[in-house]
Parts: C-alpha cells; sequence; structure tokens
C-alpha cells in the first residue's frame, strides 16, 4: 500500500480477479470518505458479510445507516462512556491483579479477552446478559479469525473456517436474540448499551429500534468492538517497551495521576502523555485497507470510475506519507504534542474513517485504552521475552504475530 504512491494518484490493483482502486491522495480519499460520501456504499467484503450479521452501523449505508447512527449516538455520550469507564477500570485492576511477578504473561492474548469482557459487560447487565456473555465471549474470536477467511474467499467453500463460523455466528445471533427480548420485556434503563440502544428515540421521527435492529447493532458491537481496543493496547505495550524514554516519561505520568496505584475516572483528564502514545500507535499500527463501491460514476482526480467500482483507502499508507509526518516509520509521541498535533490537517489522520462513516466509539476505545494502560502501569512493567520476535500479521487489521511479555513489579 505504501509503495503505491510512486505510481500515481489512483492506482488500479487486483483483488483476485476483481480490480479496485486504490486512493493514494489523502485529499481525494478524504473527500470520498466525507464531502463526497453520498456517492458510495461500503464494499465488497461488508457485501460479503451482511448476510451473517445483518444491518448493523458497520454494515449499513444510505437512509438506514444515517437513521441508525443517529439512535446509536447517545449510547456513546460523554456521560455515559464514564460510566462504562468503572466498569473498564474494574475488569482491568482485575486482571492485572491475578499476575505475578517474573510471570510470562500472553498479552496480547490477555487483552483480547479484557476487550471482549468489557464490550460483553458494557453491553449487558443483567443475569441472562452475563451468561448471553459467557457465550460470546468463546464465539467471537472464532468470527474475527475465520471471517476474514471468508470475505477474502472467492466463494463459500465447504472448508473446517467456513463451517466454524456458521456454528459461532448461528449461536451468537440466538443468545444475543434472547437478551434483547428479555430486556425489551422489562423495559428498564439499567445504564448499559442495551438499555440505550433499546430505549433511543430518533430525533427526527420519535421512532424507536425493533428488535431485528437492536438485535443487529448488538452483534455489531460485539464483533466489530472487541479487537479495536485490545489490539491498540497490545501494541502500546509493545511499543514503549521498544522505547525506553517512551516508557519512562508514561510510568512518570501515571504515578503522578495515580499516586495509590489504583486508577480511577478522575485519572483520565491528567493523563495527556498518554493521549500522545495513544494518537501514534493509532497512527503507526492503524488499518491497512478501507473499501467503499461507487453507487453512481465518478471523477476522482483525473480518473472517471464508473458506478459498481470497488475503491480502495489505506489509512496506513497515508500515515507514512513523509510529507506530513517527517521520519513517519519513528514511534514519536510527540508528533502529538499540542503545538504540533495543530500542524496534521484532519484528513492525515484515519484510524477510525473519517466523516458520516467515522466509527461513533472512538472515545470509548480511547478512554478504554488509557483507563487499561494505567490500570497496568500503576502496578507492573511489562519487559519483551528474548529470542521470541514480534511481527506484524495482517487480516482485518493489523495484529501482533504474539507477544509474549514478562511483568516486573514496579514498586516494591
Amino acid at each position: 500500500m505504501t509503495s503505491l504512491r510512486a505510481h500515481g494518484d489512483v492506482v488500479t490493483i487486483y483483488l483476485g480477479t476483481l480490480p479496485a482502486y486504490v486512493l493514494t491522495d489523502p485529499e481525494l480519499a478524504y473527500r470520498v470518505l466525507t464531502l463526497e460520501a453520498g456517492k458510495f456504499g461500503k464494499g465488497i467484503f461488508i457485501e460479503k458479510f451482511r448476510p451473517y450479521f445483518g444491518n448493523g452501523l458497520a454494515l449499513s449505508t444510505g437512509d438506514l445507516y444515517r437513521r441508525q447512527r443517529r439512535l446509536v449516538q447517545p449510547a456513546f455520550h460523554r456521560d455515559r462512556i464514564l460510566g462504562y469507564a468503572r466498569t473498564m477500570i474494574e475488569l482491568a485492576s482485575a486482571m492485572v491483579d491475578g499476575w505475578r511477578a517474573g510471570e510470562e504473561i500472553a498479552v496480547d492474548v490477555r487483552l483480547r479477552e479484557l476487550g471482549l469482557a468489557v464490550v460483553a459487560r458494557t453491553l449487558f447487565t443483567t443475569e441472562l446478559g452475563r451468561q448471553a456473555a459467557d457465550e460470546v465471549q468463546a464465539c467471537v474470536p472464532i468470527l474475527i479469525r475465520d471471517g476474514m477467511v471468508r470475505a477474502f474467499s472467492p466463494r463459500l467453500a465447504p472448508i473446517p473456517a467456513n463451517r466454524r463460523f456458521d456454528r459461532a455466528i448461528a449461536r451468537v445471533r440466538w443468545v444475543v436474540g434472547e437478551v434483547v427480548a428479555e430486556a425489551r420485556a422489562t423495559g428498564a434503563d439499567r445504564g448499559d448499551l442495551l438499555s440505550t440502544l433499546l430505549l433511543a428515540e430518533d430525533p427526527e421521527t420519535g421512532e424507536r429500534m425493533d428488535d431485528t435492529q437492536v438485535h443487529d447493532e448488538v452483534v455489531t458491537l460485539l464483533t466489530a468492538g472487541t479487537d479495536t481496543s485490545a489490539i491498540a493496547l497490545a501494541w502500546f505495550f509493545h511499543e514503549i517497551a521498544r522505547h525506553p524514554e517512551v516508557e519512562r516519561r508514561f510510568h512518570a505520568e501515571v504515578d503522578a495521576a495515580v499516586p495509590d496505584g489504583r486508577v480511577t475516572v478522575e485519572a483520565l483528564p491528567r493523563l495527556t502523555y498518554t493521549r500522545q502514545v495513544i494518537t501514534e500507535v493509532l497512527r503507526t499500527h492503524g488499518p491497512w485497507l478501507l473499501m467503499r463501491r461507487t453507487l453512481v460514476e465518478v471523477d476522482l482526480g483525473a480518473v472517471r470510475l464508473p458506478a459498481g467500482a470497488e475503491v480502495a483507502i489505506s489509512p496506513h499508507a497515508t500515515h507514512q506519507d513523509p510529507v506530513v509526518y517527517p521520519d513517519p516509520a519513528r514511534f514519536d509521541p510527540d508528533r502529538w504534542s499540542p503545538e504540533r498535533a495543530a500542524q496534521v490537517p484532519k484528513e492525515f489522520y484515519l484510524p477510525f474513517a473519517a466523516g458520516l462513516h467515522s466509527c461513533p466509539g472512538q472515545q470509548f476505545a480511547h478512554t478504554e485504552i488509557a483507563l487499561v494502560a494505567a490500570a497496568v502501569a500503576a502496578r507492573w512493567r511489562l519487559v519483551p521475552v528474548p529470542g521470541k520476535p514480534v511481527r506484524p500479521k495482517v487480516l482485518g487489521i493489523v495484529y501482533p504475530s504474539r507477544l509474549p511479555m514478562t511483568a516486573v513489579p514496579r514498586h516494591g
């Protein structure tokens, strides 16, 4: 993706036999995501997932998307996120309380388990919801891993990955349906995400979501919302371990913000350098590909694309543009100091996409990453294990191939 810039602003590549037009000019990409978003649908991979995941925000388009966006947005209001933050802290604290000095921890695995637990606990607070969350925790890793096999396969083959995926999605849809039906019957606001979805009213029409729409949004949140924070956290600890001065400044800030070693929501405003590190992690390890499909004939630069053309945008390549990010391969959280961050045009930073289809949960993700990182650092330093290199593993997003680290107590 980063090499394509040398070949022009719009470059044709092939996904199997399917042509895709990659936009290497960030201004063109931003135009597609924002100013001309109405001329584009979601693209081929989304079409492959829709029969299984329904019409949640990640998959819907047009008027349905705009309506669902209005209804989902209250679930991510600042006051709601502060409530979810207490759950994030509770789960992160329980995780680090279970570690032992000198223990080798599969950090990527533990953080993905934590990420799924956070999403499940903030979605469901009833006993039935907790039982459903346990079921979902077993199924979601299968959906994410084998779902990418399905998305990139030219046809639906009877291979083990597809069979596992079908069993897992059927189970998730059933258990989520049970929880939605129970929550609808009680009608109470329990302060969780599910209650917010059920009670939300469209400010334009006064309508609420029906059970099918709520179901699709819950399945979307469980699958799309799990890995974003967990993988960013894994790269966070990988990068600070590789950059001692960044680690020193991060630890010093956490010690000042949480002097008793127990993270609280009130510590969030004091984690300013932590936010810079998070922003740089999302730049260096952001998504490698977003797909869109033209709904009408579109001119992009000097190229005219017909309706139905697949358009690809690479946030990763945009984040490696040396004009905007000098020495882009260098991990440098000070790029995001107040003075320097103001110099970065918003169209050059796309970890959560942009415009109408930007992720509504990005504040949720930022809050979770900051609080979990602080909860870990308040107690532990994570040290790489010699002889076990970490490499990028590219699926829908870029994972660490593995991340074994040794837990070393920071105090006492």
